[in-house]
């Protein structure tokens, strides 16, 4: 479903309105799991009777990346995957086996990382924490 947020969004961006444009930005805006490649993308899609070239799927990806939209991560094995960017820190588990992924926010760390570089004489401006291992579901 389409809103005005989604069209200012766009806007706001400097992208014109397009349905491949709309339904990706939905469709990163609803996912469960926040983190999505362009093959999930085109998949779901594809599933919902939606016809969109992978290319255009690719193609907006990278167009709503550079405009700040959502963020790129590319996590071990190669796999790039896509979220939402909503301008709030948190780090990630990734499960080597089914390429799950799954976000955490620790203050402990967070204080941690601080006192190191402040140790360190060190001017922190970002940071990127990605555990790998195996989630509960591969593990049994």
């Amino acid at each position: 479903m389409e809103t005005k947020m989604d069209h200012q969004k766009l806007r706001t961006a400097g992208l014109k309105i397009t349905a491949p444009r709309m339904k990706i930005l939905e469709l990163l805006e609803n996912a469960d799991p926040h983190h999505l490649s362009a093959e999930d993308v085109y998949r779901i899609l594809r599933e919902a009777d939606h016809d969109v070239a992978f290319a255009t799927i690719y193609r907006v990806l990278t167009q709503f990346e550079e405009a700040k939209l959502i963020k790129r991560h590319n996590f071990e094995g190669g796999r790039s995957v896509f979220e939402l960017e909503k301008h709030e820190h948190h780090d990630h588990l990734v499960c080597i086996s089914c390429n799950r992924v799954e976000e955490f926010v620790d203050e402990v760390i967070e204080a941690h990382q601080l006192e190191i570089a402040k140790k360190k004489k060190f001017r922190l401006t970002d940071h990127n924490l990605t555990i790998y291992g195996v989630c509960e579901k591969c593990d049994q």
